[in-house]
């Protein structure tokens, strides 16, 4: 299994994470406030693009680990590396 081990994407990862976290409490917030339902709509749509931005973050690093993950120290062949990216795709996305 990959892990995220570069601290710099680890924490990059985290603060979008918590941005998220804060913008789903400004939704539950806006929700119980009775706001027009366009602009929550709104919010939610930029949440989920900011998930989404995170979601990809980590794909890639999972496509990235992938081939020592199975033990083969080589390069994956590029059509290799395309059926990973379809697979994880396919399962997570």
């Amino acid at each position: 299994m990959a892990v995220i081990r570069d601290e710099r994407h680890k924490k990059d990862l985290v603060v979008r994470l918590r941005r998220v976290e804060g913008q789903l409490r400004g939704i539950q917030a806006m929700v119980e406030q009775g706001a027009d339902c366009e602009r929550v709509s709104q919010q939610l749509s930029a949440a989920r693009r900011a998930l989404d931005k995170a979601f990809f973050q980590v794909l890639a690093c999972a496509l990235q680990a992938a081939p020592a993950a199975d033990g083969a120290r080589a390069k994956a062949r590029p059509d290799e590396r395309l059926a990973q990216a379809a697979e994880l795709l396919a399962k997570f996305g």
